[in-house]
């Protein structure tokens, strides 16, 4: 018997920017523990995007896997906030930081509060367009 082998996560969530991922991933892997950019493709010299942009790359976030590019082609969409990324904190300081951090540049969608599905809740689109929910996790 061998070492057995990490598993593989199945499904993984792909953000699609415009000339930015590199600058989103350092960002966001700058706000949360066990977070790294764990591969990176760039497009080289007369290769179809910019030179030095993302082809393609592989980053953590808590553990979590994401991918991303750079897409060399505009395209009429962008992300939008009906597709989120929800974050479970664990204290009072982690959800202000968070909120403060990814809602400078952003766009507040509402703003960290009580209500009543949440103790302290909050809803921004950070500096890149990217959705982030944030939630207190409740004390047992």
């Amino acid at each position: 018997m061998g070492v057995p082998l990490p598993a593989v996560q199945k499904i993984t969530t792909f953000l699609m920017f415009e000339g930015k991922a590199e600058e989103a991933m350092r960002f966001y892997t700058s706000l949360f523990a066990d977070s790294e950019i764990r591969t990176m493709t760039r497009y080289g010299p007369g290769e179809a995007g910019p030179e030095g942009t993302v082809q393609l790359a592989t980053f953590a976030l808590a553990g979590q896997e994401f991918k991303c590019i750079d897409s060399f082609v505009s395209h009429e969409f962008t992300f939008t906030p009906s597709m989120s990324l929800y974050v479970q904190c664990d204290s009072d300081a982690e959800i202000e930081r968070l909120y403060d951090a990814l809602g400078q540049d952003g766009q507040v969608l509402m703003p960290l509060d009580s209500y009543d599905f949440s103790a302290r809740f909050g809803w921004v689109n950070d500096a890149f367009g990217v959705s982030w929910q944030l939630n207190l996790a409740e004390s047992d």
